[in-house]
């Protein structure tokens, strides 16, 4: 089964990352000043990932 992880980085701040049922991280979160706020993150993922579209970002030309 998917799973989201919380962590904390070496300054306290936390994070969370998704990982597939295989165990690959397929998606990764914003630095959270608190465990509560990261949370949130992940309500929000889970919330709004069934609607969002696909959309192809074209490269700037150089």
């Amino acid at each position: 089964m998917s799973k989201f992880e919380i962590f904390t980085d070496n300054a306290g701040k936390y994070s969370f990352r998704l990982r597939a049922r295989n165990g690959e991280i397929i998606a990764t979160g914003q630095v959270y000043a608190s465990k509560a706020g990261c949370l949130k993150g992940i309500e929000s993922v889970k919330k709004n990932a069934p609607q969002a579209k696909v959309v192809e970002m074209e490269t700037p030309a150089k």
